[in-house]
């Protein structure tokens, strides 16, 4: 499995802003980011708006946040939802207007792989959600810390090869240096136009 590496160049773009252009569309997609807390779910998200708009200092998000990004021909709404244990309960309120989920694991974080995948599990069989064709794209982040998990062992022990009826991708990233982001928006691009067609 290969893997595009961004360069810094590339990103100045935004890649929220060559999405939109690759789309042709004028209309709002909703995004939900999710995640367990210190996945790096806002850094991500920080790498994919332009590059006038990203933010120097990043924070941990306390419940979740809301990025609306306005480009020649798409509107984004990103809901970076708070991965700390008590406002994940928030997550549910956001599926049913979602139309496409990224779901940030922590690669280096091996102790916390099995409440990640319960939340996964949650996620997935939620009625919002079950029942849905809607695409999830990974990022098994932290891929530059030493003794990271592969995205394929990621892939592993979250079984995501029981995910059978919605479309799914996982990439290896680094989003502190955004390295990785670009084949995730690739995909994620390509399954919103197989969605509106």
């Amino acid at each position: 499995m290969g893997f595009l590496l961004c360069t810094p160049d590339r990103q100045l773009m935004g890649l929220f802003d060559k999405l939109a252009g690759w789309l042709g569309l004028k209309k709002e997609v909703n995004v939900l980011c999710l995640g367990l807390d210190n996945s790096g779910k806002t850094t991500i998200i920080n790498q994919l708006k332009p590059a006038n708009a990203q933010a120097q200092d990043i924070v941990p998000t306390i419940g979740f946040s809301i990025e609306k990004f306005k480009t020649s021909s798409l509107s984004f709404t990103v809901f970076d939802m708070s991965g700390q244990g008590r406002y994940r309960n928030l997550w549910e309120h956001y599926y049913k207007e979602g139309q496409a989920i990224i779901f940030v694991i922590d690669s280096a974080d091996k102790l916390r792989m099995v409440v990640a995948k319960e939340e996964l599990d949650t996620l997935l069989n939620h009625p919002d959600v079950k029942h849905r064709r809607i695409p999830i794209l990974f990022f098994a982040n932290k891929m530059d810390v030493r003794d990271a998990l592969s995205s394929v062992k990621v892939s592993q022990l979250l079984c995501l090869e029981n995910i059978k009826d919605k479309p799914w991708h996982i990439c290896a990233t680094d989003a502190l240096k955004g390295e990785g982001l670009q084949e995730g928006v690739d995909w994620l691009q390509d399954q919103i136009k197989t969605m509106r067609t």
